[in-house]
């Protein structure tokens, strides 16, 4: 993968925290304008309760906490989308298998001028380390003033280089997705407590009030629910990634096995 389509197709840092922040911005004004709004209440006022079966209403009395679980929702969905679209560029056009081994069969031939230019109709993060081994290959083939095997050791070194540029961009933002597997439940928790809190205040009195603590309560729930919904769908997508990401870097693994062999094997 050329540094053109690196710098594309990963979010930098400072583009990670602007997307962050648009995150919880758009989910303020999610909460504020759209389950807030009056139509979603009795009496059209959003200080009251939700209209029977109004589940935007509903989610509005989970309370201040709400739209942070939204942000980190938000976030969970945004990086994901761009964790599936960049790694769908990384893997390239083809099947990884069928490439490594189409790879194989013209190595097996000493065909490396075909193997390069499968690499550039393949692209990708497995392409770009086989084009600059094989690269490296033909370099060093001519290199008199280097034995066998110090050639093959500049050809592992090669590899090992090009696989380890790739690599920090195919996990890149993956730390995200695992800190909001954490952070959203951690945040649902206290929007669960302040309900919770709410809910035995109301009863602190002589007579319960009945209303303040179904508000409680509800609040409890619904913080519980959207702090364990981001959790969940950001555990399932870092496993998802991180289980292409292994296939990709095993993918490497065999390709540059496969090169390093080649290259001993020949005179």
């Amino acid at each position: 993968m050329s540094t053109t389509q690196k710098s594309s197709g990963g979010f930098s840092s400072l583009v990670s925290g602007i997307a962050i922040a648009i995150a919880l911005i758009i989910a303020i004004i999610v909460y504020k304008f759209i389950f807030g709004d009056p139509s979603n209440f009795i009496d059209g006022d959003n200080t009251g309760e939700p209209l029977e079966g109004n589940y935007l209403g509903i989610v509005y009395k989970g309370g201040i906490i709400v739209p942070f679980l939204l942000a980190t929702n938000f976030v969970v969905i945004i990086f994901t989308l761009e964790r599936f679209i960049f790694l769908a560029q990384a893997k390239g056009k083809g099947g990884l298998n069928s490439f490594v081994l189409r790879l194989k069969e013209l190595l097996r031939n000493k065909d490396v001028a075909s193997a390069k230019e499968e690499c550039d109709v393949q692209k990708g993060s497995l392409a770009a380390v086989v084009h600059a081994g094989l690269t490296k290959y033909e370099t060093v083939q001519n290199q008199t003033e280097l034995t066998k095997e110090g050639k093959v050791d500049a050809l592992k070194k090669e590899l090992e280089e090009a696989t380890a540029l790739e690599m920090p961009m195919l996990s890149k933002n993956l730390v995200i997705l695992s800190t909001c597997a954490s952070v959203s439940t951690l945040i649902g928790l206290i929007g669960t407590v302040m309900g919770m809190i709410k809910s035995f205040a109301a009863m602190a009195g002589g007579t319960p009030d009945t209303a303040q603590l179904a508000t409680g309560i509800s609040e409890a729930l619904i913080n519980t629910l959207l702090g364990i919904l981001g959790s969940t769908l950001a555990i399932i997508f870092f496993n998802l990634f991180s289980t292409k990401i292994d296939q990709l870097t095993n993918s490497m693994d065999e390709a540059s096995f496969t090169i390093v062999q080649d290259f001993s094997a020949s005179k």
